[in-house]
């Protein structure tokens, strides 16, 4: 029976503490053992997704465990969302993978969740416990790559530098996404693809040719960033930046089954 409940755990100090939901199933024995993989979400996603959900039935389904978790100001988690920056999440995402995965662990990161992903394996590499990276359109310095140089106008720019947020109409939702300063200027500090990277693992990444969102020359980006790795590319013709078609979702998982 897989849990519907999530514990909650606390990350930050004073003012900056916030809960943090989270969700593990622990590998059982007819698995592979101890193997696990982790579920990192998109920007404003949380771990209720359609992917997460089928990622954690696939789990659940093979006996290995599962953890997934809700940013902060997303989801089941505390906190404001536009007080939240990239750090934040890196450091729950840290927090959640150092209480959860003391095994064998596959990392899943889909969108924002790719970047974390990356920065995730970068920051435990030495651990030796991320054997592999399933990536879904990772959106890698996206802050700065794909909103400030290339789809924000000068008249965006300067809102955000002056009002220090900017409503962004969402294909996703009713409510648009807020876009603050805080954001993009703490984005700065995480940024990747400007240098040679190394996971020691391998990674698969897999991309949506007619993603509106994260363009299939960015996720190429990422994987000729990588040289010393074991890195596969999948362009998806028809895919959009969701990928979350019955089609999508079954090569996510064979993919991540192949890792396993």
């Amino acid at each position: 029976m897989m849990q519907e409940e999530p514990q909650f755990l606390t990350v930050g100090n004073g003012a900056r503490a916030r809960e943090i939901a989270y969700l593990h199933e622990p590998a059982r024995a007819r698995g592979p053992a101890e193997a696990g993989v982790m579920w990192l979400s998109g920007f404003k996603s949380d771990m209720a997704g359609s992917k997460a959900v089928a990622v954690a039935e696939w789990a659940a389904e093979r006996g290995v465990s599962c953890t997934r978790h809700d940013y902060s100001g997303h989801g089941r988690s505390a906190g404001d969302f536009e007080d939240a920056c990239l750090s934040d999440w890196l450091e729950e995402t840290l927090a959640v993978f150092d209480a959860c995965c003391k095994g064998p662990t596959i990392i899943i990161g889909s969108s924002m969740g790719g970047w974390l992903a990356m920065l995730l394996t970068l920051a435990r590499r030495e651990t030796g416990l991320i054997k592999g990276l399933v990536l879904i359109a990772p959106a890698a310095d996206f802050t700065e790559e794909l909103m400030w140089k290339h789809r924000f106008s000068d008249d965006i720019r300067q809102t955000i530098m002056e009002t220090g947020r900017f409503e962004q109409p969402s294909a996703y939702s009713e409510d648009p996404y807020v876009i603050t300063r805080k954001l993009i200027e703490d984005g700065r500090k995480h940024l990747i693809l400007d240098r040679q990277l190394k996971t020691g693992c391998p990674v698969a990444i897999l991309q949506g040719v007619q993603d509106p969102d994260v363009p299939w020359q960015h996720a190429q980006r990422l994987a000729e960033a990588l040289p010393l790795d074991d890195v596969s590319l999948t362009l998806i013709p028809d895919g959009d930046h969701r990928l979350s078609r019955p089609q999508d979702i079954e090569l996510l998982l064979k993919t991540v089954e192949g890792l396993i």
